[in-house]
């Protein structure tokens, strides 16, 4: 097929698609008209989008209404809600023509039902409020969490009905797993360095798990001041061993060369030629390093139980170096990076602070992602 007639089907094709044919073909009726309506902001005159709109907004509005018809009869236990909730999606269909000058040619006098839904709010925030309190009185954890939610609803259909506030607060509360993180403190040689990462752990914990997460993390003293009456868990985390600053230093003495040379000239048949050997030099090498290294630990233990959920721990280790070189003789026997080292000087190195905030680095990025999965499952 020739690139131009391809081109031609191509756009025929998408031109079907945008304009909701194929949805309404499917049967998805609101789809359907959704596409038209943005097929027809953009060019009024759009025949297959007039044609797709006129057909099937009736067909939407219909199975939308029976939708609510069939809830409001039925003995579902959200049926005004359910019953809302299909009266809002004629309203959005609603919205969408009106808001649209071209679909008036296929649609003139679109349906809303905003005059009905106002009287069934009530009904949807009283069978929300009392689903919430069934589940509430189940004593779960899980149950707690549907009970917010049935709360939440009935807070949207009716503000402040009845004593919903007081409800999503101990809802949220009993749905809540409260745990605690006790963080062993290192030695006061390290205080500073130790603080620093826990204060880095106790700030993902608290800014990773919001409100909605139904997680959250207090220090013991978080858990004293908001007087919490119980916890869930606890996570014990600490350094069963760390090192820091181990010297190791290294000498290398060696003696290096290079062939062909010019170290001179001499006069041969009465001419001056270059005179090549080889030169050496007595090179030395300095490697200083200082390893500091640890293992953390993390427990997570049942607060009512004592019992061990989880026991992970994490290595961690960083190693300072510092290298310089000294040489006697030739430097032209050296190459470009044994020169380069011999510029070098000893470095001085940081201090125990310092090091035991580098081998701590990876400890943290290995515990994150295991905190992260221990709890994605709650």
């Amino acid at each position: 097929m020739k690139p131009g007639r391809l081109l031609i089907l191509f756009s025929l094709i998408l031109l079907a698609c945008s304009s909701g044919k194929q949805a309404y073909e499917r049967g998805d009726y609101y789809g359907a008209v959704m596409k038209a309506v943005q097929r027809l902001r953009q060019n009024p005159d759009h025949s297959k989008s007039l044609e797709t709109l006129k057909s099937a907004y009736p067909l939407a509005v219909e199975y939308f209404e029976t939708e609510a018809n069939n809830q409001i009869a039925s003995n579902s236990a959200f049926k005004w809600k359910n019953a809302i909730q299909s009266y809002d999606q004629i309203n959005n269909l609603y919205e969408a023509v009106r808001q649209c000058p071209g679909c008036k040619k296929a649609v003139s006098n679109p349906k809303n039902y905003y005059a009905e839904i106002g009287p069934l709010k009530e009904k949807a925030a009283d069978e929300s409020y009392n689903a919430g309190i069934e589940a509430l009185m189940k004593g779960e954890r899980n149950e707690a969490k549907k009970a917010f939610f049935n709360f939440s609803d009935a807070q949207v259909f009716v503000p402040g009905y009845k004593d919903v506030v007081e409800y999503l607060d101990k809802a949220k509360f009993e749905a809540t797993l409260k745990v605690i993180i006790e963080q062993i403190p290192v030695p006061a040689r390290y205080n500073l360095s130790g603080g620093f990462f826990q204060d880095k752990v106790e700030e993902f914990l608290h800014n990773n798990y919001t409100e909605m997460t139904f997680i959250k993390f207090y220090t013991p003293e978080e858990a004293k001041v908001a007087q919490l009456p119980y916890a869930d868990q606890i996570i014990r985390i600490q350094f069963d061993d760390f090192s820091v600053g181990n010297t190791l230093m290294k000498e290398k003495e060696e003696t290096v060369s290079r062939d062909s040379v010019k170290v001179g000239e001499t006069k041969v048949n009465g001419k001056m030629v270059p005179v090549y050997n080889t030169v050496k030099a007595k090179l030395t090498t300095y490697r200083k390093e200082l390893s500091s290294n640890g293992l953390l630990s993390m427990i997570v233990v049942d607060a009512k139980t004592n019992g061990v959920l989880t026991h992970r721990k994490f290595p961690g280790e960083y190693v300072w170096v510092s290298q310089w070189a000294r040489f006697n003789g030739d430097e032209r026997a050296l190459s470009d990076e044994q020169l380069r080292t011999c510029r070098l000087k000893e470095l001085q190195p940081p201090g125990p602070q310092d090091l035991f905030l580098e081998f701590t680095k990876p400890i943290y990025n290995q515990l994150i992602p295991s905190v992260k999965n221990f709890y994605q499952s709650y």
